[in-house]
């Protein structure tokens, strides 16, 4: 029987770890989304929307779809999936691997300050600056609603969800930004201070040197950790290592 990849995700990275085991013959690839954004990037194999009914519904698919490996290739931020993940995985005895780009690091100049949740970072603000722009993605922003008299503006792909702050501007895009870009909507929204997840990656990191060069305080949310027992790769390679697809090995 030719094996069978859960690949779960809507990363970046979960659309090229699809590419590359689709186009591997002999390998079936399913990659799972839960349907929060409205027009989701194409992908290559089967994709599969929705919620799986928490762990044991995941490990109920797992047997029943004859999965051979998950691959959790969600955002670092995603702590429910991974948790159930990982528990479907322990249940059913499927291997799994969870993909995980690195997070971003400090360079001289960055004027960082860390927070270990949404809410630790808000406390943060009212030393650091009145207007803040907020790019933690659009759920969440209620832990930003008890300083009333701070202004943010938001950005994220789809429209968040409310509770929000009194104070705040809506503004939707998807990366990537520029460095450019990034520094004329500081400026022009006269930003004091940055609030972003840990998110590591290309695709959003432009606005970090663009606070650096302007020498605004950034507060990063970091990552929660993983599940006990559970080893992040850092990229596709690694991940098809683990699952036994080395560089140019075909399944079959």
């Amino acid at each position: 029987m030719s094996p069978h990849v859960l690949v779960l995700g809507g990363t970046t990275e979960a659309r090229e770890l699809a590419a590359s085991l689709a186009a591997r013959p002999g390998v079936r690839v399913t990659t799972s989304l839960a349907g929060r954004v409205s027009r989701p990037g194409a992908l290559d194999g089967d994709v599969r929307v929705g919620g799986f009914g928490g762990a044991e519904g995941l490990a109920e698919w797992l047997r029943a779809e004859h999965v051979d490996a998950v691959v959790d290739a969600t955002h670092p931020f995603a702590t429910g999936i991974t948790e159930n993940a990982a528990r479907a995985a322990a249940a059913t005895g499927v291997p799994a691997v969870v993909l995980r780009r690195p997070g971003w690091t400090p360079v001289p100049g960055d004027r960082w300050h860390p927070a270990a949740s949404l809410a630790e970072a808000a406390a943060l603000l009212p030393p650091l600056g009145r207007r803040v722009f907020l790019t933690t993605g659009r759920l969440g922003l209620a832990a930003f609603a008890r300083e009333p008299e701070l202004h943010y503006l938001v950005r994220s792909v789809e429209p968040p969800e409310p509770p929000m702050p009194r104070h705040t501007e809506v503004l939707l895009a998807r990366g990537p930004f520029t460095v450019e870009s990034e520094t004329a909507l500081l400026r022009d929204h006269r930003i004091d201070v940055l609030v972003t997840k840990d998110s590591g990656g290309s695709a959003t990191s432009a606005k970090l040197t663009a606070a650096r060069e302007l020498g605004l305080p950034v507060v990063v949310v970091h990552r929660p950790p993983l599940p006990e027992g559970v080893r992040a790769e850092p990229d596709v390679a690694s991940v098809l290592a683990r699952l036994g697809f080395g560089a140019g090995r075909e399944a079959g």
